[in-house]
């Protein structure tokens, strides 16, 4: 262990101290090894989850107290981002007091951008505060052109749009280890397709067990046909899709909800919003051939003459399940009909065995 000057301690943890325990003061202090207690050579743990200063306090009597400060930091184990370090660190905090004769978790908390700290021990869930978009959700307009048939030319000015946003928004960025874990999450995150399919009941129509285990077990491997594709990496949006659209009274809009780390690949956001017109079609399907199929068309044409990607169709097979899971799923979806999840679980199923999505499939659904 290397011993600190406890002066060298960072101000905003020496005051967290006093506060913490006001009748003692910090007399030591010395940084832990990633593995302190592990025997050398084969066995050493090479690196940790964060960086351990043990601390020693003496009270106005002599009594000693020890704690060990740890400061969360990035790596390739699903701890990237800031928010993957916040929940390990608070489910340290809640875990630590459910085991017997372990540490014990005596406070958790955030570091301010002025050094100082603020705890999170006493609170219960978190919350986020947001400014208003105000306007109406794009699931409206979908909603519109399913009852009328007709895809007007303020649909189509609008698809335009958002498919000209998607292509400016794609820049590429240059981080292998965040495409793989856009490609992990896609296929094991809790709202991923692992999730996404255990939140099915067991008697779903036209998506029995037998039937998610197959899509599950060819999604699967296409993580590693993926994951070698790391030149895709762009910055998404994460979750585009008409609910989290909201359109003023023209052509301009916001997005809500941006998540998943805002990178993955494209396809991601493409397939996100363009299985919303095969799902508001399928309950009205002769609204398709001048309706939904031509916001589909013009969605996919738009973004591809803006954005030219000749991988993406054969990159989207995975997403498009993931999707398509999505909608088809009761728990989001109740009163799609068995028919509709049917076409649209077997048009995943198609995409995934040819190893790419054919746009002139969607028309096929709707003859």
């Amino acid at each position: 262990m290397s011993r600190y000057d406890t002066d060298m301690l960072p101000p905003g943890l020496r005051h967290q101290l006093a506060q913490l325990y006001p009748d003692y003061e910090i007399v030591a202090a010395w940084e832990l090894a990633p593995d302190s207690g592990a025997t050398r050579q084969a066995t050493q743990k090479a690196a940790g989850y964060g960086r351990p200063v043990h601390i020693a306090l003496r009270g106005g009597h002599g009594e000693t107290l020890e704690l060990v400060w740890r400061v969360a930091t990035a790596n390739v184990f699903g701890h990237d981002r800031r928010a993957d370090r916040a929940g390990n660190m608070l489910l340290a905090y809640d875990d630590f007091s459910r085991i017997p004769d372990h540490v014990q978790a005596l406070d958790v908390g955030a570091i301010n951008s002025d050094g100082s700290l603020s705890s999170l021990r006493g609170s219960g869930e978190l919350y986020l505060i947001t400014s208003y978009a105000r306007g109406a959700i794009y699931a409206d307009d979908l909603r519109e052109v399913a009852r009328t048939g007709k895809a007007t030319a303020k649909d189509l000015g609008r698809v335009q749009v958002l498919a000209h946003y998607l292509a400016k928004l794609h820049t590429p960025l240059a981080d292998p280890p965040r495409y793989r874990r856009a490609i992990r999450d896609l296929i094991g995150h809790g709202e991923g397709i692992y999730g996404i399919v255990d939140a099915y009941g067991e008697e779903v129509p036209s998506a029995a067990p037998p039937r998610l285990a197959e899509l599950e077990r060819a999604c699967a491997q296409w993580r590693w046909d993926l994951r070698g594709k790391a030149s895709r990496l762009c910055r998404t949006h994460g979750d585009f899709h008409p609910f989290n659209v909201v359109f003023d009274d023209g052509t301009h809009f916001t997005t809500l909800d941006a998540s998943r780390g805002t990178c993955g690949d494209p396809a991601d956001d493409l397939t996100a919003m363009a299985v919303n017109f095969l799902l508001f079609g399928m309950e009205s399907r002769a609204s398709w051939r001048t309706g939904l199929g031509m916001l589909w068309h013009a969605f996919w044409n738009e973004y591809f003459a803006a954005r030219p990607d000749p991988e993406l169709l054969a990159c989207a097979p995975p997403y498009w399940t993931w999707r398509t899971l999505v909608v088809c799923n009761p728990v989001f979806y109740p009163e799609l009909s068995a028919q509709g999840r049917d076409r649209l679980l077997g048009l995943a199923e198609r995409a995934l065995s040819a190893r790419r999505l054919d746009l002139a499939w969607a028309d096929e659904l709707f003859r």
